[in-house]
């Protein structure tokens, strides 16, 4: 099991905790996840990325074990403690703005 977390406007969307559970099969990377996240909760769906493009929309940012994983190619393997779901997958709407 994946461990995602998601920020507080997701949740309430989503109406879930802040950290949920989905099954990744094949390799675990970002695509993957959220490919998972977005068929376990569909009203999620265009919220993380575009609903065509499948790019990441621009004030959201993936982290696993305090690393920047945003701008990492969408295929590119996640760390294995995200696949053992030691550490979970962090979905963080960013600031704009000063």
């Amino acid at each position: 099991m994946i461990r995602v977390r998601l920020p507080v406007h997701l949740q309430t969307l989503a109406r879930v905790p802040r950290e949920v559970e989905i099954e990744v099969a094949g390799p675990v990377t970002q695509r993957a996840v959220l490919d998972a996240l977005e068929a376990r909760y569909p009203v999620l769906c265009g919220t993380v990325r575009d609903r065509v493009t499948k790019k990441r929309r621009a004030l959201v940012r993936f982290f696993v074990c305090q690393r920047d994983f945003s701008h990492d190619p969408a295929d590119a393997p996640l760390p294995d403690v995200v696949a053992k779901g030691e550490e979970p997958f962090w979905i963080v709407g960013s600031m704009a703005g000063g």
